[in-house]
């Protein structure tokens, strides 16, 4: 079979490391090619000179397509030689509609004036070619994340690549959007379409994807293997370096008292008056305990943990709050924080992370009381050791604790914002898709550092769509539908079946 594509002995150097130490990588026509490596070996900066977004020369090497060499200087470029990328951060204009986005830098138009009808008919031929059942006349500000993401792809097909990147596309999709998604790229696959697949989730790199090329700290690792001759701890194995044994490996330990209670709970919807988020939800969190929270997207799960740790304005919630017996008032973050409360937010970087500071900055913000030398004044030098070691406690990779926080890869910022809780001591973490994005050797050791917090007898909240990773982790399980708390089961009644029909309410 010829090759469709090729990248030889490609080297990119940031300041202070070398991301990628001479690749190489080849995709053939109508193959769909797994890219797996761990948070920062490398996959999405490859990707990202593949497709122009790190011009030439500002890397090494060689990428050639049917031969003959190319150097891609803006993505444009890189899209007139048949390439499209879908990347991990959404790229869509809020504002705008959906066909205006579908055709964003690609109108349709005639005689140098936009054909507002013709992009609209473009954009229905579009979606229904895709079967994506939207509106092209939405603004994109009115669609969940998992529209989002199918609106990105849309853009990206509407371009006819003949080679299409794919970095993480299912991080918000649900499951049945993950089938037309698949759908989709097989479909494809027949017209002779190559595909790079990037994901941490391996189940789906086995299923869709013909054969598997692995980085590991900026090398690559042999070559692509044939998918069908690997089991997912031959691909671990070929990331990490190494076995892991459990992935989820939940430690036994008797809960104690109960250390966070909710009572008749709920929040209103800011834009829609009379409807609400979350309706009379209660629970409670004991000591040393994990307490896992399933639903659906849009079953109000971060919502809710959103609003008890004060993210909602006062006049829009109603209930009460009570750590460890005794009720508590709260009404913005801070009064979260003093309370003893953290928490890893759903989107890191939109809500969790400051991206332009510095991992020093991120990491030690919600703690600065701790280094308060007087008057004000904060103890630099104590709070910089501070930070050290908690870098290497979590094993965040950075050149240094001074790193922009928006250079470190998605696993190494969520044991950042993990790193910030931590040193604010709470004695309660809600944790919002801990490990969205991560790859499975970080997975491990947020795994353990949960594990730790627990058997410290720090009371959890974890909401995860990774059913696996809820069962896996948790010690019992809170199931939402549509802003209520629907049910409770003991981890060893809870299995992926009950917990799927209790979320659509299929009982």
């Amino acid at each position: 079979m010829t090759v469709a594509l090729e990248m030889r002995e490609i080297v990119k150097d940031f300041p202070g490391v070398r991301a990628l130490d001479r690749v190489n990588f080849t995709i053939e026509p109508g193959q769909i090619l797994g890219l797996c490596g761990e948070n920062g070996a490398g996959k999405s900066t490859l990707m990202k000179i593949l497709s122009g977004v790190i011009p030439h020369p500002e890397y090494e090497g060689r990428i050639l397509i049917a031969g003959a060499e190319k150097r891609f200087r803006t993505t444009k470029e890189a899209e007139q030689s048949g390439i499209a990328i879908i990347h991990q951060e959404l790229s869509l204009f809020p504002q705008l509609t959906v066909a205006e986005n579908l055709f964003m830098g690609n109108e349709v138009a005639r005689r140098g004036v936009i054909d507002w009808d013709e992009t609209r008919s473009s954009a229905v031929r579009l979606l229904e070619r895709f079967r994506i059942n939207i509106d092209p006349d939405d603004l994109v500000s009115d669609l969940n994340i998992g529209e989002n993401q199918l609106v990105e792809i849309a853009r990206a097909l509407s371009k006819n690549a003949r080679f299409l990147i794919l970095d993480e596309p299912t991080s918000a999709l649900t499951g049945e959007e993950v089938v037309k998604l698949f759908s989709i790229l097989r479909d494809l696959r027949q017209s002779g379409v190559a595909c790079v697949y990037i994901s941490h989730k391996l189940d789906e790199v086995k299923e869709l994807c013909d054969a598997i090329a692995v980085l590991r700290d900026g090398r690559t690792i042999g070559e692509p293997m044939p998918t069908a001759t690997l089991n997912k701890a031959d691909i671990v194995r070929a990331m990490v370096g190494r076995d892991i044994a459990h992935l989820y490996p939940r430690v036994e330990h008797a809960p104690g008292e109960t250390i966070l209670e909710i009572k008749n709970f709920s929040v209103d919807h800011p834009f829609l008056p009379g409807e609400r988020i979350i309706e009379d939800a209660a629970m409670h969190v004991r000591e040393g305990e994990i307490l896992g929270i399933y639903g659906l997207m849009g079953s109000g799960r971060s919502e809710l943990l959103t609003a008890i740790f004060g993210g909602f304005a006062p006049d829009e919630f109603s209930g009460e709050v009570f750590i460890r017996g005794n009720r508590v008032k709260i009404q913005s973050p801070c009064d979260a924080i003093r309370a003893g409360i953290g928490l890893c937010t759903e989107d890191r970087k939109i809500l969790g992370l400051f991206l332009e500071a510095g991992l020093d900055f991120n990491i030690s913000i919600a703690a600065l009381g701790r280094f308060f030398a007087g008057r004000g004044v904060v103890d630099r030098h104590r709070e910089l050791e501070t930070v050290r070691e908690s870098i290497r406690t979590l094993g965040v990779k950075t050149p240094s604790e001074f790193q922009t926080v928006k250079n470190l890869s998605g696993g190494n910022q969520q044991k950042g914002l993990l790193g910030r809780w931590l040193l604010s001591r709470p004695s309660i973490l809600f944790l919002d898709e801990p490990t969205r994005g991560v790859d499975v050797g970080a997975k491990s050791e947020i795994y353990q550092i949960m594990n730790r917090l627990k058997m410290e007898n720090k009371g959890i909240v974890m909401v995860s769509s990774d059913l696996p990773e809820l069962l896996g982790m948790s010690d019992r399980v809170m199931v939402m539908r549509e802003g209520r708390l629907v049910a409770e089961c003991a981890i060893g009644d809870a299995t992926p079946e009950k917990l799927g029909a209790l979320a659509t309410g299929n009982v």
